[in-house]
């Protein structure tokens, strides 16, 4: 009984339809994955600051006052969507689909990442009109040493599908950059888990603890 290939990272592969790029890529993604385990351990510092800071709020506002429930769902929504999205990428990629597939989904989860940005920024300018700047207090201070941080991810995957969705126009479904479409879906992934954890600890806990 023939076995399984086996790979030195976990979750995404690009299947036996582009071997040698799969076969290519193992060491590179296997970087890719020590590098967002990296990541992780900054943003799980970032968690710990602020559920010390919860209630550090020196009289001013607080998450009752500052969050938005209905831009956080629909936050939440739009990032949980654009990660379908580039998973159908992703897809169209492994089972040697046209490539028009692969820009188009690229585009679709580029708009839907640009729309969670706008909403964010617009949060931040409301916050700072009812008083909520980072300067305020030390609950603020981690609020936005956290999730800023998270947007700037989001930012940097935008760009990095921009240039990656003209890199495909340009030079084709090459070993390079199929490669780079893994860890590109591997990263816009991880951004969701860290959002998940934004919605949990900050703005859910903020709203019981805060």
């Amino acid at each position: 009984m023939k076995r399984a290939p086996t790979h030195s990272y976990p979750g995404l592969n690009l299947g036996r339809r582009h071997a040698s790029a799969d076969k290519a890529s193992e060491v590179v993604t296997f970087g890719f994955w020590v590098f967002l385990m990296s990541d992780l351990v900054y943003f799980g510092l970032m968690f710990a600051i602020y559920i010390t800071m919860i209630d550090a709020q020196a009289g001013g506002p607080g998450p009752h006052e500052l969050f938005d429930l209905y831009s956080i769902f629909a936050q939440t929504l739009i990032l949980l969507t654009s990660s379908l999205t580039v998973g159908l990428a992703m897809l169209a990629l492994k089972y040697n689909l046209p490539r028009w597939r692969i820009v188009f989904w690229f585009c679709v989860t580029l708009v839907l990442g640009l729309c969670f940005l706008v909403l964010e920024i617009r949060d931040f300018m409301a916050m700072a009109e009812k008083g909520g700047i980072p300067q305020r207090s030390g609950f603020l201070s981690a609020f936005y040493g956290l999730v800023p941080l998270h947007g700037l991810h989001v930012a940097a995957g935008c760009v990095w599908l921009i240039v990656l969705g003209i890199q495909l126009r340009m030079f084709g479904l090459t070993d390079l950059l199929m490669s780079r479409v893994v860890r590109l879906a591997l990263f816009w992934h991880f951004l969701d888990l860290i959002w998940i954890g934004i919605i949990t600890i900050v703005y859910f806990g903020g709203l019981t603890y805060g």
